[in-house]
């Protein structure tokens, strides 16, 4: 039987809104909604909180989750995800099959979107690690920097990813899809440490975006299209569009 774990790698430490973690959203802190609706997954069989900050550590504790501290020299996700990979085994003895890394940045995720996200690595032996892709709904998220744009081939597989407006729109017509990369991303275990040991691409230091590491050395990611709407919190306006939308969302009751 498959065993796949969610890790919420979480710090204080954010250039555009410091303490993002812990920023309240409808009185309940930022990572405990992703937290709260990550339990509500089917395909997961547990979810950890890694952190480097003993306010997220202490908050897990108080929630009833399992804090798992890693050092704070990491500065990418997949780093402090694959240190508390690692510290999970040790502390349970066993080995997951799938580690799903979940940006503790997406208060409004829907529990189906990591099942649905991991669904291929259970499917197809061949797929080593997925991600989530959305529509764009104008041009205006299509041009926001902050949205992961994503292309992807024929057979479901990425192409680019990037914050750039892609595909143009100059020359098409108004039936362009335009895709965004949702940060829920499953690893097979061995296959994040892998990822964690390649050397960083061009690509991927230009445009800030993980992924374009695996593509630049010639892996594949497999990208799974979602209609579940999400948004992640990156500044404060984004801080102030997310609580309206938590106000009037139906899983808030189930854990509230």
């Amino acid at each position: 039987m498959t065993r796949a774990i969610g890790i919420i790698p979480a710090r204080m430490a954010s250039s555009r809104l410091p303490g993002k973690p812990m920023v309240s959203i409808v009185g309940i802190p930022m990572v405990g909604h992703v937290y709260f609706r990550s339990k509500m997954s089917r395909a997961l069989d547990e979810v950890y909180i890694a952190t480097c900050d003993k306010d997220i550590y202490d908050y897990a504790y108080s929630i009833g989750a399992t804090g798992i501290m890693t050092a704070n020299t990491h500065e990418r996700a997949t780093d402090r995800s694959a240190e508390a990979m690692e510290k999970i085994e040790t502390m349970t003895g066993e080995k997951a099959d799938i580690i799903v890394m979940i940006q503790g940045d997406e208060p409004l995720l829907a529990p189906q979107m990591i099942d649905e996200v991991i669904a291929p690595l259970r499917d197809d032996p061949e797929v080593m690690v997925a991600n989530l892709m959305s529509p764009l709904k104008n041009q205006k998220e299509h041009e926001d920097p902050n949205e992961v744009k994503v292309v992807v081939d024929k057979n479901g597989f990425a192409l680019y990813f990037s914050r750039e407006p892609i595909p143009s729109t100059k020359k098409g017509g108004k039936d362009i899809p335009m895709m965004r990369q949702l940060c829920i991303i499953p690893f097979r275990r061995d296959f994040l440490l892998t990822f964690n040991n390649l050397p960083p691409t061009p690509l991927e230091i230009i445009e800030s975006i993980d992924m374009l590491r695996l593509l630049e050395h010639g892996y594949k990611v497999k990208i799974v299209p979602t209609e579940s709407d999400t948004y992640s919190v990156d500044t404060p306006e984004d801080l102030v569009k997310v609580e309206q939308l938590m106000k009037n969302d139906s899983l808030l009751t189930q854990y509230s």
